[in-house]
């Protein structure tokens, strides 16, 4: 279980005695608590602390079950681990070492999406959609991925019913527009 660190606890307990900020903000200082709590436990699980050549069970053990598991053509394998606007993935060889891992919702990748390819393709090169829905043009399937970038869109790959990717695109991400008209930003 993890803990809040001591030396946290003992900085509002003072700042508490002292008539400080805990005193005055307490729920602030709560908030602060709890996310320094969440980075210390979430840590663990970001592929950050990944090094190359470590083991494949040690990676489990450590970052958890992917969402994703492909074989690789080498006898190796590929896992996927979605985290937010990020789809991190980890290439394994034959033997089990850890080669390289990276994250695979950016434009370079987006770009080597073709048409052509099956949906198991798509999976394996970009994780899973975080949206799925369908339109009436040639009664396709379109896959939404999120992700980081200047402006705040989407990317779309279209799908045919006979699960072969048809086309791609880029459009704007409705959760922005909602954060815009509302006047935050998200």
């Amino acid at each position: 279980m993890l803990r809040t660190p001591e030396f946290a606890l003992g900085a509002a307990r003072r700042a508490q005695a002292k008539g400080g900020l805990f005193a005055r903000r307490p729920r602030t200082v709560l908030a602060v608590l709890a996310c320094v709590w969440l980075f210390v436990a979430c840590a663990g699980m970001l592929p950050y602390s990944l090094k190359s050549g470590d083991n494949v069970d040690d990676v489990r053990r450590r970052v958890g079950r992917p969402s994703g598991e492909h074989a690789t053509p080498d006898g190796g394998r590929k896992f996927a681990y979605p985290i937010g606007k990020q789809t991190f993935m980890l290439q394994f060889d034959a033997q089990g070492r850890l080669l390289s891992w990276g994250n695979v919702l950016d434009e370079a990748h987006f770009n080597r999406v073709q048409a052509g390819i099956t949906r198991e393709q798509l999976r394996e090169q970009l994780g899973e959609p975080w949206m799925v829905w369908g339109v009436r043009y040639h009664s396709q399937t379109v896959w939404s991925y999120r992700f980081t970038g200047p402006f705040c869109l989407l990317f779309h790959v279209g799908i045919t019913p006979q699960g072969i990717v048809e086309d791609t695109s880029y459009g704007p991400d409705p959760r922005c527009e909602r954060a815009e008209r509302s006047g935050s930003r998200g």
